[in-house]
């Protein structure tokens, strides 16, 4: 199954499709609002807002299983992200990254290595996962890469479709 066939809902719990986006480069990241490295969303909303028209989105998941830092509704989560930082990228519902009730999406994405070679669980808030248009490459960086560190923005821009 292809990471665009992946069922996934919006953070309203609307159902939603990768399908969209295959032919842009994604940055995935799993976000929590009370986490040290929430102030991360700044950063992601700068590259939504610098890469956006050139075919590039960053896709927020919302995941509580890190000492409970995302511990909100749907509605505070847009709320405090809208409010807070700026937010205009899409955020998908609140889910598991890990364990059992790991979402599909993670399945997949978790198989990918980052540059240490680690693989498998997702390690705290703000992982992120590079995934070009296609489908074709994924590139991992840890929770605590900066979003706009210069390797994960050389990454995006020679992931952005020609």
């Amino acid at each position: 199954m292809s990471i665009y066939d992946v069922p996934v809902k919006t953070l309203k719990g609307e159902d939603a499709s990768l399908k969209d986006h295959q032919d842009e480069a994604i940055l995935f990241v799993n976000v929590a609002s009370k986490c040290g490295l929430t102030p991360q969303y700044e950063g992601l909303e700068r590259l939504q807002k610098t890469y956006g028209d050139r075919g590039f989105t960053v896709i927020g998941v919302p995941c509580n299983q890190f000492m409970g830092q995302e511990p909100g509704t749907a509605e505070e989560i847009e709320e405090f992200c809208s409010t807070t930082y700026g937010v205009s990228f899409p955020l998908l519902e609140k889910t598991d990254v890990n364990g059992p009730a790991k979402h599909a999406l993670y399945e997949q994405l978790q198989q990918v290595p980052d540059a240490e070679g680690h693989t498998g669980d997702i390690r705290w808030n703000f992982e992120k996962f590079l995934v070009a248009p296609g489908g074709g490459s994924i590139t991992r960086f840890p929770p605590q890469q900066d979003p706009e560190s210069p390797e994960v923005v050389s990454a995006i821009e020679a992931a952005l479709p020609k």
